[in-house]
């Protein structure tokens, strides 16, 4: 499997967030949020800073989901891509 161009490959990471003082945040608090996080499958062909296994944070309303060799992944352009960890 390799993305064209500019597309990115990522698995989304659901992870458990908490407040400063440790309550845990509901679902719906954390659906409030605009960036989700991710791990880099597989990057384009066109695409040169973000390397495969590199965690990110992309805007979660981008992209569509597919499943590829029986694995539910997200579809995304590099430039819905916010901050790479």
């Amino acid at each position: 499997m390799q993305p064209i161009g500019k597309y990115i490959a990522v698995k989304p990471i659901d992870e458990e967030l908490k407040t400063n003082s440790g309550i845990l945040l509901s679902a719906q608090d954390i659906d409030e949020f605009r960036y989700k996080k991710g791990m880099v499958i597989k990057p384009g062909s066109a695409v040169t800073v973000i390397k495969a296994d590199d965690l990110i944070y992309y805007d979660k309303n981008a992209g569509h989901s597919m499943l590829i060799n029986n694995e539910s992944m997200t579809i995304i352009e590099e430039r819905n891509v916010v901050v790479v960890l």
